[in-house]
């Protein structure tokens, strides 16, 4: 399977529909995937190889995010938030029990339904928030009202393509960042982004870890070892201090899928299996 292979397709959510990827049609337990500040695009480079061992593989993007209709506010872009729309979103696809991926914000996501669902078989998370390791600060900027009003389309896609250069070790090529940031053209998606951000709060993933360690759900910490958003150190941490959990690093940064998409994809399936 490959890249071109992957399907691109839209499930109704209440009355928004949400785009996904999709790779494989097997009958092993569905792979659920969620994104974080980005969109499904960072794990496009290795949903061939999760797909390969006879599994269904969905990457989500949230409303407002990516291909998905739909706006988030700052009440509807927190983490328990968007968890109750992950959900709705696994029952509109008919997705019963799953295991679960998540980047960025999306692994916050992730943990949260890990312990509040017991539908999750197994967790991965990929230089995830966690802890009190964000929002960091070109995110938690977006609190402020003043500097939300003053973030415009143009804005919002320079900025993002920075981030994305600097998120990922190799050059990226012209092509792949501005497929990369193609979605922040569209005003509604640029005020999700900045809802998301501005919703940002350690909180939410302070208060799962009594939780967490009482689930000791199966969980493999995925990382780019050189990451300057989500220090490595926080997954250190994790892999140290919540049971079941074990930590694989691979070279990269911020978006390990662009840098070591082989290594990242076989730490995954070894953990699935």
């Amino acid at each position: 399977m490959t890249e071109e292979q992957v399907l691109r397709k839209t499930v109704n959510v209440n009355g928004t529909g949400l785009s996904y990827l999709e790779a494989g049609t097997g009958s092993g337990t569905p792979l659920l995937l969620l994104h974080g500040t980005f969109w499904s695009r960072v794990w496009l480079p290795v949903l061939p190889a999760l797909a390969a061992q006879g599994r269904c593989v969905v990457a989500l993007d949230l409303p407002g995010f990516g291909a998905s209709s739909g706006e988030l506010d700052i009440q509807t872009a927190t983490v328990p938030k968007l968890a109750e729309t992950v959900l709705a979103a696994a029952d509109a696809l008919g997705l019963d029990h799953f295991d679960l991926a998540g980047h960025d914000i999306g692994g916050g996501i992730a943990q949260h339904l890990a312990v509040a669902s017991e539908r999750v078989r197994r967790l991965v998370l990929m230089n995830s928030v966690m802890f009190d390791s964000w929002p960091v600060p070109a995110v938690e900027r977006f609190r402020d009202p003043e500097v939300r009003a003053g973030m415009g389309v143009n804005d919002m896609v320079a900025a993002r393509a920075e981030t994305t250069r600097t998120a990922v070790t190799r050059e990226l090529s012209d092509d792949e960042v501005a497929d990369y940031v193609s979605p922040w053209k569209d005003p509604a998606r640029v005020r999700s982004w900045m809802a998301m951000a501005a919703a940002a709060d350690a909180r939410y993933t302070l208060e799962l870890v009594p939780a967490l360690k009482a689930a000791a759900v199966p969980t493999r910490l995925v990382w780019g070892r050189d990451d300057e958003f989500q220090k490595i150190n926080f997954a250190r941490r994790y892999a140290t201090e919540i049971p079941a959990s074990d930590l694989v690093e691979v070279p990269g940064k911020h978006i390990p899928t662009e840098d070591s998409p082989g290594q990242v994809a076989a730490a995954i399936l070894e953990h699935l299996a």
